[in-house]
């Protein structure tokens, strides 16, 4: 028997690579934000809303003289019943069912393991959309002066006909809101969940509420049906554009990592090697 034989082996034929490789599929998010291009946007949101701020200054309210002239005959005809409208209650709900499709992509975020572990870029592509949403209809708002359909209506008391707000109806900025919630929502879901079953469902879902927001500012008497489908376009394109501006691309190419680490038992040493391959 060789004496040097253990000590050989310890040291020369026990010294074995073991190359163990792993894949790992690991989730990869489906929005990346970029340092340059969210100043960019946020610069952009800021814009917006400093010009609605300054071109509000240049609303004036309504004088008696001019509520007493309105005319409901010279509203055209697709949008003339907004006029008969009027109704705290349904103001007031309007207020519930937009705070209702917020609260929604808030219990999405944090009750789904994925967007709850990336709740940072959701929130920061939802202040995004409604930075612009909110700057862009406030703008146009303050542009166009549109007196709002309860002016013409006798039952609306006349201190808020008096209101500068009142000169504010196109667009909505509640259906601007929640249909930028309910499209942002529903497009975050199904990225985050594109085998999910219940894609209809949330789609559905906030959009309902986006809905019955827009029918209670007509039935309350805030808007006309083409203040809430002007709204309902600006607040939709918004809550898809942003999140598709921040969609990773090429999301089916494989990405690799290799990991190289000394790897030792006490009584034979080698090298572990692990090759992470992250997808979707």
């Amino acid at each position: 028997m060789n004496p040097f034989r253990p000590k050989a082996t310890r040291f020369c034929f026990l010294f074995i690579f073991y190359f163990s490789f792993f894949i790992s599929v690991q989730a990869q998010s489906p929005y990346a934000l970029k340092t340059g291009r969210e100043l960019a946007i946020f610069g952009a949101g800021a814009a917006t809303g400093i010009t609605a701020l300054v071109l509000e200054k240049q609303v004036t309210p309504l004088t008696v003289a001019q509520i007493n002239s309105l005319n409901r005959n010279d509203i055209p005809a697709f949008d003339r019943p907004a006029t008969y409208r009027f109704s705290h209650t349904y103001d007031r709900l309007s207020d519930v069912t937009w705070a209702s499709g917020v609260a929604g992509l808030g219990l999405l975020t944090l009750g789904t393991k994925p967007m709850r572990q990336d709740w940072k870029t959701v929130g920061v592509m939802y202040i995004e959309t409604v930075l612009l949403a909110n700057g862009v209809q406030r703008s146009v708002k303050n542009i166009v002066q549109r007196t709002r359909p309860f002016a013409y209506n006798p039952d609306a008391p006349l201190a808020e006909k008096l209101d500068r707000e009142a000169r504010q109806s196109f667009p909505s900025g509640h259906a601007t809101n929640a249909f930028a919630t309910a499209v942002f929502t529903s497009e975050v879901f199904r990225h985050y969940f594109p085998q999910s079953k219940w894609k209809p469902v949330v789609w559905v879902g906030s959009l309902g509420l986006a809905t019955t927001t827009a029918v209670l500012r007509y039935t309350g008497g805030q808007h006309y049906p083409t203040d809430l489908l002007a709204g309902a376009t600006i607040g939709s394109l918004l809550g898809w554009g942003i999140p598709k501006l921040h969609e990773v691309k090429n999301r089916s190419d494989l990405g690799q990592r290799l990991d190289v680490q000394p790897w030792s038992n006490g009584q034979a040493s080698g090298i572990y090697l692990q090759l992470a391959v992250f997808s979707r």
